[in-house]
């Protein structure tokens, strides 16, 4: 099984590699899919869980994300739809932007606060190779941003307005404050 690489690890430091087309559905490309869910799965650190994952983390550079709540409290209250994202890119950026707390798998004992655009639209491949468009408000257009950047070599804490470790008081405060 794959594990998570952490935030000193180069490859979340590089611009990650398109994945070809016609690798997509090869099973080299599965396996690595199939990797990247199980390290997210595995993330276990108290009070926390992870939403999604980009190959980077996993130390693999290349353009592939996925999403996979792993939280299953959430349930049906919220839902976060699983997708897989190879070779991304953001098409439109809402000009309205929230602050946001943000962690990240790979910077397990920091959490921040981010500004992300509110609504975010991506064009992708999924896992079939098939090209689409997603447009996404909340939560979702913020793992989009942040999965993006991963594979841009940028890690939220780059971005962050504010940092704190995950289990000083100021961070439940802003996990309340924004979920």
């Amino acid at each position: 099984m794959a594990k998570l690489v952490t935030q000193n690890h180069p490859v979340l430091h590089q611009i990650a590699e398109e994945v070809s087309l016609a690798d997509i559905t090869t099973p080299p490309i599965q396996k690595i899919l199939k990797d990247m869910r199980s390290a997210l799965e595995s993330y276990a650190v108290e009070g926390f869980s992870g939403v999604a994952i980009a190959a980077p983390q996993i130390g693999i550079p290349l353009r592939i994300f996925m999403v996979h709540d792993t939280n299953v409290e959430r349930g049906s209250k919220n839902p976060i739809p699983d997708l897989v994202a190879i070779n991304p890119v953001i098409l439109k950026l809402s000009k309205k932007k929230n602050i946001v707390g943000e962690g990240c798998l790979s910077v397990g004992e920091q959490y921040g606060a981010v500004k992300r655009s509110v609504n975010a639209t991506i064009r992708a491949y999924n896992e079939h190779g098939i090209l689409y468009e997603r447009g996404a408000g909340g939560i979702l257009a913020q793992i989009f941003q942040h999965e993006i950047d991963h594979l841009d070599g940028i890690l939220f804490v780059d971005r962050a307005e504010q940092v704190w470790h995950k289990d000083d008081a100021h961070t439940e405060k802003l996990r309340e404050a924004v979920e």
